[in-house]
């Protein structure tokens, strides 16, 4: 029996958050000049959105807020996570109302991946012109306009997304394996296709290969012995195959898992105002790891200063913890230590990060002879205290001293989601 072939839609919000604060405004996200950035930060703050019209002049997202031309009338709009967040829920309910949650992954909170396979016979309706009524009903309800990539397996809807529908009328792209090969195994630059990273493409020019007709015609062995098993990948999206199901999707569990955290901050700090940021960040990652029912054994912690421009140049450390815990009494001296061994004191602090990893349920804390376990135990029933009260009241319902020293953050960010202004009226 021939097996069916599959259709699969990826819907993208066009600039998201900055079409929902012009439809906030009754305004026209396609004709209207806006950008949503936090001016009350400084010049220097990104752009995390700017409207179609805008990218037409020329103004790129997430540029710098002083980047954008002088001679450009505009508004600029204060970021608003919580108001972008209920507009993505209500585009998730557009989606529910055709297509089951089986059949539906949230990529990002503006993009999502739908298997509409056999929904097509079951609503007598061509792909293209289901694409548009989900498309046209996002616009009449909420007017947020869209772009819709149409394949025959996941990776070519998100390449037709990508690539072909910002050339399309009607925002639409459309790829089968054979209009792939037609149509972009020369297409440049690679870095357009999805998943290929810069790093991939470096390594491909050092073989000669510039586009996808490359990989798919250079010998198999060379590339697998150049990328290992991730030339499979590789090989497979050169040809516009993808065996990934949206089953595949929904039955993935990772092995692996972490809670991690970082911030840019505002300015240029000194090492101990830096350290008060770290401990307000490890405390929090504490409560979240306590949330969870979760330890952790290892942390790593990052830090970059003040000039830098790329990932490369941030400086970082490692800890394998003595006992796996989520007391920030036992987790933040790790912390720490990192911080003091690897931090130039005479450089200024830009950004901080860490990641506690290795964890396990909380039933395996590990103790010794010497720990005070009645001392801990107090610790533990204090921090369910505080997240109970944080739950009720507010996450600024109650704070430590370490949170009101001039230069924290936490009682900022405690307002924010993703670190940026939610938008509500909680207050600090």
């Amino acid at each position: 029996m021939t097996e069916k072939l599959r259709c699969y839609f990826v819907i993208d919000m066009k600039s998201f958050f900055a079409s929902v604060e012009c439809a906030e405004r009754g305004l026209d996200a396609m004709t209207t000049n806006l950008v949503v950035a936090d001016a009350d930060r400084t010049e220097k703050t990104i752009c995390l959105a700017v409207s179609p019209s805008m990218k037409k002049l020329g103004v790129k997202n997430r540029c710098r807020l002083f980047q954008v031309p002088k001679n450009i009338d505009y508004i600029i709009a204060k970021p608003r996570m919580q108001k972008y967040i209920e507009y993505a829920a209500k585009i998730y309910s557009i989606y529910l109302k055709y297509i089951s949650k089986d059949d539906i992954h949230v990529y990002s909170i503006d993009e999502c991946f739908l298997d509409v396979t056999d929904y097509l016979a079951i609503y007598k309706i061509k792909a293209r012109d289901f694409a548009k009524k989900l498309m046209q009903e996002i616009n009449d309800k909420l007017h947020i306009p869209s772009t819709c990539g149409i394949g025959t397996n996941l990776y070519l809807a998100k390449i037709a997304l990508d690539i072909t529908a910002k050339h399309s009328p009607d925002r639409i792209g459309w790829l089968t394996e054979e209009k792939f090969i037609k149509e972009l195994w020369h297409h440049k630059p690679l870095k357009d296709f999805w998943i290929i990273s810069d790093g991939t493409i470096n390594r491909l020019l050092n073989h000669g290969i510039t586009d996808m007709a490359g990989i798919a015609n250079y010998d198999a062995d060379s590339l697998y012995k150049e990328f290992g098993i991730n030339a499979e990948l590789l090989i497979d999206h050169a040809w516009g195959r993808e065996t990934c199901l949206m089953s595949d999707i929904k039955n993935y569990r990772s092995k692996s898992k972490s809670i991690s955290n970082s911030q840019i901050l505002p300015r240029g700090y000194s090492f101990d105002d830096a350290k008060v940021v770290l401990n307000e960040m490890i405390q929090d990652g504490c409560y979240r790891l306590a949330r969870e029912n979760k330890v952790a054994k290892l942390i790593h912690v990052f830090i970059g200063y003040e000039g830098i421009k790329s990932q490369k140049e941030l400086v970082k450390g490692t800890r394998r913890m003595k006992f796996a815990s989520n007391l920030y009494s036992r987790v933040n001296p790790y912390a720490e230590s990192i911080f003091d061994e690897v931090v130039d004191k005479k450089k200024l602090v830009r950004r901080l990060g860490f990641d506690l990893s290795d964890l396990m349920d909380d039933e395996y804390e590990q103790y010794d002879f010497f720990t005070d376990v009645n001392a801990l135990m107090k610790e533990k029933k204090l921090t369910k205290t505080l997240l109970n009260l944080k739950d009720r009241y507010g996450k600024n319902a109650i704070l430590k001293g370490l949170d009101y020293m001039p230069n924290a953050t936490q009682r900022e960010r405690n307002q924010t989601i993703g670190g940026h202004n939610s938008g509500t009226d909680e207050n600090a």
